[in-house]
């Protein structure tokens, strides 16, 4: 089952970055969680939902970076729970400031579904916590 539980993460990914929210929505629970990035800005913070989901990314997200990209390097197989080796870029909207950072998100699937998703800034506290039950 976790080799099935990549390939639902590395689709959902990859139709998540490129704005496909069709696409998104079939391989997410409908009450999917999405958990603000722990060490990040948004820490603490949870979307509930898909619709939740798309405002917190495309429209809160983007008032503060003209642009935005993320590249996964490295999907992990980690049982129920996938560990997605990432990195972001970012050019800040006004500033001009570019950001690149290797971070991580902690996607866990249930019946075939993303059920929730938790960022890291740190790859080693993902990989942490995608061990723990």
């Amino acid at each position: 089952m976790s080799r099935e539980n990549v390939e639902i993460v590395r689709n959902m990914y990859g139709a998540f970055v490129t704005g496909e929210w069709e696409r998104t929505s079939e391989l997410l629970d409908p009450e999917v969680e999405f958990h603000g990035t722990v060490g990040g800005l948004e820490e603490g913070r949870v979307s509930r939902g898909i619709e939740e989901i798309r405002q917190s990314f495309d429209v809160d997200d983007l008032e503060a970076w003209d642009e935005r990209r993320f590249e996964a390097e490295e999907f992990v197989d980690a049982g129920d729970r996938v560990v997605v080796l990432q990195r972001e870029y970012r050019r800040g909207k006004g500033s001009g400031v570019e950001l690149e950072v290797e971070t991580a998100a902690v996607v866990e699937v249930r019946d075939g579904r993303v059920v929730r998703i938790q960022g890291y800034m740190e790859r080693a506290a993902a990989l942490e916590a995608a061990r723990k039950t």
